[in-house]
């Protein structure tokens, strides 16, 4: 039984496909190394990231793949999903076999399950784009906080460069300790050590919030109350449009 372990990241999981095509390998398992559990018997093989490997893998997907499927395994991949790299290892070997399109073969159960999950991730991200909260620092940057259910990070960063390009924010995904800086000039990945917020919700410290950001937020939660009209309040539909688990991240429903 052959387990591959991997760094992780997307190209990392291209590397792996690299990997097997070249040394004829059909993986038990496909996993991160932080998820790797060692089994026994089992014969594990960590394959590193080559970025000239992986851009080899997704040139050939590329060319097979419709144009409204370009970014499917990417979405896909983003979902967390348990096994979704077997899932997708095992699109992209019959993908790049077949002289024929499969995108549309939803008979397959791996065709139908990606597609399905490109569908969540990207929902996902569209509800980032309206639950996304700002808090002002004192040294000028806006600070907002994330936990979205899948790692849709990369696909809102565009959103907030095109609609915020004149000023300094910084958007973090406290579930998996990473985000996204930026300078005024470019977006980048940035990992903080040292955090002067909740890990829980994100809220910033008092002492590094800039002085009028919490007389802002009560302004937004008195706007807020106002146009709420208590005798059309529907707290199942409210639910259904602005899940619960962002509410932490919200003023006005604080």
């Amino acid at each position: 039984m052959a387990y591959i372990v991997y760094d992780g990241s997307f190209e990392g999981f291209l590397s792996v496909v690299f990997h097997c095509y070249q040394y004829k390998i059909t993986p038990s398992d496909i996993c991160k190394d932080a998820n790797f559990q060692d089994i026994l018997f089992a014969d594990k093989e960590t394959v590193a990231t080559d970025e000239q490997r992986a851009a080899r893998v997704w040139k050939a997907v590329q060319k097979k793949l419709h144009k409204r499927n370009k970014q499917l395994l990417f979405k896909a991949f983003l979902s967390e999903e348990t096994d979704i790299e077997l899932m997708l290892y095992r699109f992209i070997r019959r993908l790049l076999d077949s002289n024929f399109s499969i995108e549309t073969d939803y008979g397959d159960t791996n065709v139908l399950q990606l597609k399905k999950l490109e569908r969540k991730v990207m929902q996902e991200a569209a509800r980032m784009l309206q639950f996304v909260r700002f808090q002002e620092t004192k040294d000028g940057i806006f600070f907002a906080p994330i936990e979205p259910a899948y790692d849709v990070l990369p696909f809102v960063i565009r959103h907030f460069k095109n609609r915020f390009a004149d000023q300094q924010w910084l958007i973090y995904d406290l579930k998996r300790d990473y985000g996204f800086f930026y300078d005024l000039k470019k977006a980048e990945e940035v990992v903080l050590s040292e955090k002067s917020f909740s890990t829980t919700d994100g809220k910033v410290d008092s002492n590094f919030l800039e002085e009028d950001e919490v007389a802002y937020q009560t302004l937004w939660k008195d706007y807020f109350n106002s146009i709420n009209i208590k005798a059309r309040k529907n707290l199942k539909l409210q639910r259904q449009h602005m899940p619960r688990r962002y509410w932490k991240f919200l003023p006005e429903k604080q």
